[in-house]
């Protein structure tokens, strides 16, 4: 597990205090060693990761940190600085189950690094950390990553950032109970400042492409989140699956939407329900959109990379339905702008943020008056946060 020195993580003065605060719970005669996960919004590429297509993510710089140390036995004590708790579990339990308390992340990640074969020893972990929670910008997957870094640096063994990040997955799908994709620990542990990474579902195999200077990305909560999110999540992988059950009458060698081409989809459009159909012409129209943006950051064309937001929110709004009023009200908002470059919702939908790319000198214009008009429109001021691409997971020296 190469190590990597973020350019700016935490300055002098919040890592002595990070080490003050965890000699404070578990004393004074501990000197912990600190590490960092950072949390990722998605720029393009929205429900292309469960049908093996492609996603383009970034880190941002809202992060979690860990201050921990080993002990001489099998207990591992966290404390969470956001939430002034202590939790401790023994890692010589037999089969623990989960008790959906935030500890459940750093329990499911322990649990999986033991099922990996690996030994690992009690630690004191303590965790605060500045990722919005419940906002769609994956603190879950930024506390997991964060969790595997320091658990393996007590192992002594060497470890790829892929198989950390699909060891935080088993985690969150096995443990936590939550089906997330690869996306989120990928990025978390693979992300590099100023960077958008391009990722193949199926392969894992990646690209980093720079993003443009002068350039902030700026996420809109819409401050709602639809009741029915889950469920209509759930119903939409049916629906993929059912196209590509269908497809395969024709095209045997399909084994997910990530195959199909948009001629052949067109071709073979008859075979499927039209509500179906408008399902995969959404996943296979944004695996391409996917390519392209790549391409056009390799050209440096941010007004092409912007267009192929906006495409993205009206196939997510229109073909996958997945959008909502909150959303498409910011998106619209978002677009009368000046400075903007592109703009649409990210994550699964049905509320939650949006993402802009917004020229720097246009970003606190952006963000006052986005905010006010969307108050005005929808009744709820929302929060609004602006970032950069950032370092991905790592030891902080």
């Amino acid at each position: 597990m190469a190590d990597r020195t973020p350019q700016s993580i935490l300055d002098h003065a919040d890592s002595q205090e990070m080490i003050r605060a965890f000699r404070r719970v578990f004393g004074d005669h501990d000197m912990p060693r600190l590490f960092q996960a950072p949390g990722r919004v998605n720029l393009i590429g929205e429900h292309t990761d469960y049908n093996d297509g492609f996603v383009m993510p970034a880190a941002i710089d809202f992060h979690t940190w860990i201050a921990a140390s080993p002990r001489n036995d099998s207990i591992v004590s966290v404390h969470s600085g956001d939430f002034a708790e202590t939790k401790t579990f023994d890692l010589r339990e037999d089969a623990p189950k989960p008790e959906r308390h935030w500890s459940d992340y750093i329990r499911g990640v322990a649990l999986q690094v033991q099922r990996a074969g690996v030994p690992i020893r009690g630690a004191n972990l303590f965790i605060r950390g500045n990722v919005p929670i419940g906002a769609g910008l994956s603190s879950s997957a930024s506390v997991n990553v964060a969790t595997a870094f320091a658990l393996f640096s007590f192992t002594g063994r060497e470890i790829s950032r892929r198989q950390i990040a699909l060891l935080c997955q088993r985690a969150e799908n096995e443990f936590v109970g939550a089906h997330v994709g690869i996306m989120d620990p990928f990025v978390s542990a693979h992300g590099e400042r100023g960077q958008a990474l391009k990722l193949d579902c199926r392969s894992f195999e990646y690209e980093l492409f720079p993003l443009p200077e002068g350039v902030s990305l700026v996420i809109c909560n819409t401050g709602v989140k639809h009741q029915l999110a889950g469920g209509e999540y759930n119903a939409r992988r049916r629906e993929c699956e059912q196209g590509v059950a269908l497809l395969r009458q024709k095209h045997p060698e399909i084994t997910a939407l990530r195959d199909v081409t948009p001629e052949m989809l067109r071709d073979n459009q008859g075979l499927l329900p039209p509500i179906v159909y408008r399902r995969c012409r959404h996943v296979v129209a944004e695996n391409a959109r996917v390519e392209a943006a790549a391409a056009a950051l390799r050209n440096s064309d941010l007004p092409f990379f912007g267009r192929l937001m906006y495409e993205s929110h009206e196939s997510l709004r229109r073909d996958y339905q997945v959008s909502c009023d909150e959303l498409d009200v910011m998106v619209d908002l978002a677009s009368q702008m000046p400075g903007i470059a592109g703009a649409r919702m990210t994550g699964g939908g049905f509320g939650g943020c949006t993402i802009n790319l917004v020229a720097n000198a246009y970003v606190d214009h952006f963000r006052h008056d986005v905010a006010e008009k969307y108050e005005q429109k929808i009744g709820i001021a929302p929060q609004i946060y602006v970032t950069t691409a950032a370092e991905g997971a790592s030891e902080i020296h």
